[in-house]
């Protein structure tokens, strides 16, 4: 028997009924390279459950069913067989059938060239854009369904990783790797897809990706960065890991046979940008979201930053940068200002991120092809281009 919860088994409408829906011949796309491209509109009409586990940039959850209505057709389907669970799909989702359709149509309407799909292309989808083609509309579904776009966005990232010619962007610690990136047409920014810094101190409020839609993130911008015809990717130095997300294994492996460029910047210019980023930004970011809150909130999750990384910093270290981080912050709340902060983050990046840095270069073994500050590296890649 199949699992319900694994396979696409959908018993909302009889076995005539799903006949009659195959036979009216609606319209199938495969073309899943032209989605990417054009940026096309999705309706994903799984459950919500299965959406959240992950889906595609361009795609809005419109399900057939609730988590709730699924979650009872499958025990039902367990329990006591299909055709009990075909009933009971009819008794749960006929009633709510038109307001099913309204939501999808409402969408249509604003997004007129959409697609739709399910897990694997079958009967969910299969009735859904049934419904909507009663409504007088008739959209495309997904041939093969999500399962089918997810593998060619994982085959595709893997493709292109591996023919690219990569050049990747490194640099200690506050350099300004990052803004460095975004001077650069034909970069893709990781960290930005990640949702995060790439540091103990870079989680953003807002949380990051789940790991699914992150690898299907990438695999939109590698597809979109190959269309453009750039001779280089160029990426930003990063692990395997930034945050709680990863580059997948194939993709990371591809990169790391690129070639590296180091960026260098001098130690007050790297203490300016790292303390502009850490702290006036997050500040300002922190009391958007928290109000008169956000200060304290913004020390309470950078001090658990700094715990984090408590055994590598060692005792001695540790004790020192954190007493000056906490001197810092009594005097942002005395006084408003904040320039003390500086302080900890010098001890910081030249304590901690230095010799760490050092020591991965040194082990490194990607090529190192430039070195240079941010003008230098812009001027490299404008002739290699």
């Amino acid at each position: 028997m199949k699992s319900f919860e694994t396979e696409e088994y959908t018993p909302v409408g009889t076995a005539d009924e799903i006949e009659a829906i195959k036979k009216l011949d609606l319209p199938l796309t495969d073309d899943f390279c032209r989605i990417v491209l054009e940026n096309r509109p999705l309706i994903d009409v799984r459950a919500p459950v299965e959406f959240k586990k992950g889906s595609f940039p361009t795609a809005v959850n419109l399900p057939l069913m609730t988590d709730e209505e699924r979650h009872l057709i499958g025990i039902r389907y367990k329990e006591q067989g299909n055709a009990s669970a075909v009933q009971l799909g009819k008794e749960l989702v006929g009633p709510v059938k038109q307001e099913r359709i309204a939501a999808w149509m409402e969408f249509l309407k604003a997004h007129p060239d959409a697609y739709l799909y399910c897990f694997r292309g079958g009967q969910r989808s299969q009735i859904s854009q049934a419904w909507v083609q009663e409504a007088g509309i008739s959209i495309p579904r997904l041939k093969g369904g999500y399962k089918a776009f997810r593998t060619f966005l994982m085959k595709e990232g893997e493709r292109i990783s591996s023919e690219a010619d990569t050049l990747i962007i490194g640099g200690r610690t506050g350099s300004g790797k990052t803004l460095l990136i975004h001077q650069i047409d034909n970069s893709i920014d990781l960290e930005g897809l990640a949702n995060h810094r790439g540091s103990s101190f870079g989680r953003f409020i807002s949380p990051q990706p789940a790991q699914i839609d992150f690898e299907n993130d990438l695999g939109y911008a590698l597809i979109r960065h190959e269309a453009k015809g750039y001779k280089h990717l160029i990426i930003e130095d990063e692990s395997h890991n930034i945050g709680r997300v990863y580059i997948p294994k194939p993709i990371f492996d591809n990169f790391r046979k690129g070639k590296l460029i180091l960026l260098k910047t001098p130690m007050y210019e790297r203490v300016e940008i790292t303390f502009d980023e850490y702290v006036t930004q997050a500040l300002k970011t922190y009391e958007s979201n928290y109000a008169d809150k956000g200060a304290k909130v913004w020390f309470d999750d950078a001090n658990a930053g700094l715990d984090r990384i408590k055994k590598r910093l060692g005792n001695e270290r540790y004790t020192t940068i954190k007493t000056a981080f906490y001197d810092a912050y009594l005097e942002q709340k005395r006084t408003a200002d904040t320039t003390q902060h500086k302080e900890w983050i010098e001890m910081l990046l030249r304590d901690y991120y230095d010799p760490m840095y050092d020591y991965q270069i040194e082990k490194s073994e990607v090529p190192v092809v430039f070195e240079g500050s941010a003008d230098e590296i812009l001027g490299y890649l404008g002739r290699e281009n």
